[in-house]
């Protein structure tokens, strides 16, 4: 009668592998594989879907703009201060951020028609968006949304 372990013999010398050693690394390599394609299709879903800031948005009037919101103003440049400069339409007049990309004052020029989109707060607009006339359009910023005030929660303590 054959034995029933004799699927499990060994050639002599060779150290028998424990059934749990041989299950442990596929285990381990299917755990990995579900967390990066987890966070792969976390990423590309967040990547997919749009920011405020990239939908497009009808120019309004630079005299309309609403206080503290989104907006898109459409004119030419008339003056540029460093990282700033004034978009001049025939309403009025509007001073536009740029951040970092227009430090050195070389963004935009004198005379320009552009569209600039970002959000109107503290008497100017801070661009995340700049759109030139040909239609080339230039990220200026990471989007991100309204400005946090500060300790607003703690504010109602007992």
């Amino acid at each position: 009668m054959p034995d029933e372990d004799q699927d499990n013999e060994h050639a002599e010398g060779a150290a028998p592998v424990p059934r749990r050693r041989r299950l442990t690394i596929p285990v381990i390599a299917a755990a990995v594989a579900l967390v990066i394609g987890a966070a792969g299709g976390a990423s590309a879903v967040k990547m997919m879907r749009p920011t405020p800031e990239m939908a497009p948005l009808t120019p309004v009037a630079i005299s309309a703009m609403p206080a503290t919101s989104l907006v898109t103003i459409k004119g030419k440049v008339a003056e540029i201060y460093g990282n700033k400069f004034v978009l001049q339409d025939e309403s009025g007049k509007a001073l536009v951020e740029t951040g970092r990309a227009g430090e050195d004052g070389a963004l935009v020029t004198r005379d320009e028609a552009v569209t600039v989109q970002g959000r109107f707060d503290d008497g100017f607009v801070h661009a995340s968006y700049l759109v030139r006339q040909d239609g080339r359009t230039e990220a200026l910023r990471p989007p991100k949304g309204p400005p946090h005030r500060r300790f607003a929660d703690f504010d109602h303590r007992p």
